[in-house]
């Protein structure tokens, strides 16, 4: 199915004006762990926001589990290498594959793969976004960086209501409105319309509010799948609107999710 793209646009300056003003409208814990928590652990409050992220055309619905594909499928992940590979869990039936353009790049692309006894079937190549300042193999709070390596997805969600997901999922209009500008002064309203939390440094089977960070605080947190605000994030992967609607969608505790994500030398490790 032919989709439409979104193009990005290279950043040319960033304001260091600019970027403090984005940490200081930062009000929760998502992309990074940006954000001020109050001692008690209650959900910070933010300005209410509305506009929603831009939209694309939605993939093609994979064959069901055991059903031949019209077209060929590949019998191992394409882009991974054995070490990667290596990482992803035996009973994993869904993979998030996040291939950044270059380790320093904020640019990326998301593919969601379902595996099937064909093999693994790709649904439609969407654009993202991540980091600012690309990927890292030893994460840490406030680096400006999306944590490479292999993670599982059980929770979500977002201000808006849930769109249909399977996963656990937690509405909430105030802990996940969002203000100010981000690094190239683009609006931030809507990008927490829609989340899902990786787990890196994130307990499973609790909110992706939750601050609980099982490798200590330093080691940073709060690092989401959500809407794209049309820059790169502090450390989250985003999506089109429409595309995080179909994600959360198409996602299945059943087939034990997982999202792979790095950029593209990294992950052929």
């Amino acid at each position: 199915m032919a989709s439409s793209t979104i193009s990005f646009t290279p950043r040319q300056t960033r304001s260091a004006i600019s970027a403090a003003v984005l940490l200081l409208t930062m009000t929760l814990a998502g992309c990074g762990g940006i954000g001020t928590v109050p001692a008690s652990g209650a959900r910070p409050s933010a300005p209410a926001s509305g506009a929603p992220g831009t939209t694309q055309a939605m993939p093609r619905q994979p064959a069901a589990d055991g059903a031949a594909s019209t077209a060929s499928v590949p019998a191992r992940l394409p882009g991974l290498g054995p070490r990667t590979l290596a990482e992803i869990p035996e009973n994993a039936r869904q993979v998030v594959l996040v291939t950044g353009r270059g380790k320093d790049s904020p640019i990326s692309q998301v593919v969601l793969y379902r595996r099937t006894t064909e093999g693994w079937e790709p649904g439609a190549a969407w654009p993202a976004h991540n980091a600012l300042k690309g990927w890292t193999d030893d994460h840490h709070a406030g680096d400006l960086h999306s944590p490479i390596g292999v993670f599982t997805l059980t929770d979500a969600g977002g201000r808006l209501a849930d769109p249909g997901t399977r996963l656990p999922y937690d509405q909430s209009s105030r802990g996940f409105t969002l203000g100010g500008t981000g690094f190239e002064g683009e609006p931030l309203a809507g990008s927490f319309d829609y989340v899902v939390a990786i787990n890196y440094n994130h307990k499973s089977g609790t909110s992706p509010l939750d601050w609980t960070r099982p490798l200590g605080a330093d080691k940073g947190g709060g690092i989401w799948l959500h809407v794209d605000h049309g820059g790169p994030t502090h450390g989250c992967v985003s999506l089109a609107q429409e595309h995080m609607k179909e994600l959360l969608r198409t996602l299945d505790p059943a087939r034990h999710p997982v999202i792979v994500m790095g950029d593209a030398e990294s992950l052929q490790r």
